[in-house]
């Protein structure tokens, strides 16, 4: 599959136009941005890379069969809905919308479309977040009675960045609360029932803190998602005849090495470790294997609208600060 990408974002450059060129099957062919300089690290990657000075000029082109869109938020849906239009199959960074209710209009075009549509969710492709799934739903821990998640880091002197703009959909929430909520859902295999409280700071109208409790059918949920926190990530599943943590879950040998950790009744500690997984490749790989010979996906549209509406739920719920 020849893939082209929309934009020459930095975490394009040092994660997913990598992933594309070592992913079995793929082909990085195209890139589209209007800064030519920026073009030089994907060149690197793909000497026989195309540059074209558009996006839409990039999706004119019937070579390219696939897309990935790192824009910034507010530009998610926009032009995923261009490039399905285009015939393009598309993976679009997170959060692919900035409100449930814009999944119809994706899940309508891509269908029209004849495509794979998905967004770019990367860690229910990694074995850690599938074995802690297996794990929990198969009754290593018990029942499962709370989770706990905290995911943060701090940028707050980058004054321009798009995760500190209102206008391009910024905050902590939309940029990892996705993985924070989403974790639990994958995980568990349950929907949130209630936010019961949500504590949210604000600085410039765009949300730097987030304290969220959560009902599930049957456990209950704690995050603490922050982009003004020293950087920190883990996430806890914890049953009445043990737990399971997930040490470094969303930056899997990134910010750590991945890591499960299971305690169980009796004081017994299992350790599983993946330092060679690259989640990206994986991620590409599963796209491809969907778009090409229909094999089902691990993250479609359907499970990210769940993440969605339940980000929509704690912005209702909030106390703002």
């Amino acid at each position: 599959m020849r893939w082209g990408i929309l934009g020459a974002s930095r975490f394009a450059a040092k994660h997913m136009a990598p992933a594309i060129h070592s992913a079995q099957g793929a082909q990085l062919v195209a890139l589209a941005t209007s800064a030519p300089a920026k073009a030089a690290p994907f060149a690197a990657i793909a000497p026989d890379l195309q540059v074209f000075d558009s996006y839409d000029a990039l999706l004119a082109d019937p070579a390219i069969d696939a897309v990935y869109i790192p824009l910034p938020n507010h530009l998610h849906v926009p032009w995923t809905l261009k490039a399905l239009a285009a015939g393009k199959h598309v993976l679009c960074e997170k959060p692919i919308t900035l409100q449930a209710s814009e999944f119809e209009a994706l899940e309508t075009a891509a269908a029209d479309a004849g495509r794979l549509c998905a967004e770019a969710y990367m860690i229910v492709h990694h074995p850690q977040f599938i074995r802690a799934r297996e794990l929990v739903q198969g009754g290593a821990i018990g029942r499962l009675r709370h989770v706990d998640c905290v995911f943060s880091f701090n940028n707050a002197e980058a004054v321009g960045d798009i995760r500190n703009r209102p206008e391009t959909g910024g905050g902590g929430l939309r940029d990892i609360g996705v993985y924070a909520f989403g974790a639990a859902r994958f995980v568990s295999g349950q929907e949130p029932v209630s936010i019961p409280y949500a504590n949210l700071t604000f600085e410039n109208d765009v949300d730097v803190f987030a304290h969220v409790a959560a009902e599930f059918p049957d456990f209950t949920y704690g995050a603490v998602v922050s982009i003004r926190m020293q950087p920190r990530q883990s996430i806890t599943f914890h049953g009445d005849t043990g737990f399971l943590t997930l040490t470094c879950p969303f930056n899997a040998n990134v910010h750590d090495v991945a890591e499960l950790v299971l305690e169980n009744d009796g004081q017994r500690i299992v350790t599983e470790r993946w330092p060679a997984v690259n989640q990206y490749v994986l991620q590409v790989e599963n796209f491809e294997a969907s778009a090409a010979k229909g094999a089902a996906y691990p993250c479609p549209l359907s499970f990210s609208r769940g993440t969605q509406e339940m980000m929509d739920m704690v912005f209702t719920a909030g106390k703002r600060t």
